[in-house]
């Protein structure tokens, strides 16, 4: 392997909280640094000091149903610019985690319509939904002697659970087609 140079971390961080109302909260964080110091048109930034320190927090409902947005830009390129777009997140609202989302986040938010990095940390919420809700709001998988009515909700969202495979035999006999 020839020699590297470490040049710049991005940090994407997701926590899922369960909220006392039955909702809950999605927070998912992107953090930019670069390992020198690092001139802006707006200044300089010192070497792991953050380009960006923004987040983004969606309430759900269990069924994946966006109720608020919110967002919090700590750390922008260009201060007094980058947060004016916040209120905007608002569009989220309406949107289901599990139903197009990224696609009609993308519409509603992409390009000048959003921030860059705020709609990219969007993309990661379905996922991230589908994991803290795995063991807390649906079952992650069938338990001996015991068959589901419902499918479970990880059947069919990606290449190893497709119900036509071997870990859905093995796994989920009871949802298994050929």
């Amino acid at each position: 392997m020839p020699n590297r140079r470490h040049v710049h971390t991005r940090s994407i961080k997701v926590d899922a909280y369960a909220r006392d109302d039955g909702l809950w909260d999605l927070q998912a964080v992107l953090v930019d640094t670069k390992a020198r110091d690092f001139v802006l048109a707006t200044g300089l930034r010192g070497a792991g000091e953050p380009i960006h320190d923004m987040s983004l927090t969606v309430t759900i409902d269990t069924q994946f149903n966006v109720m608020a947005a919110e967002v919090d830009s700590r750390s922008v390129p260009y201060p007094g610019h980058c947060g004016a777009i916040a209120p905007d997140y608002a569009k989220l609202v309406g949107l289901n985690l599990l139903q197009n989302f990224r696609k009609l986040a993308l519409e509603r938010l992409g390009g000048i319509r959003g921030c860059t990095h705020l709609t990219e940390l969007a993309a990661v919420l379905p996922t991230a939904a589908v994991q803290a809700f795995a063991g807390e709001v649906f079952k992650s998988h069938e338990t001996p002697g015991h068959v589901d009515q419902v499918k479970p909700a990880q059947l069919d969202r990606c290449h190893a659970l497709r119900t036509d495979g071997p870990a859905v035999a093995e796994f989920y006999p009871r949802w298994y087609r050929q």
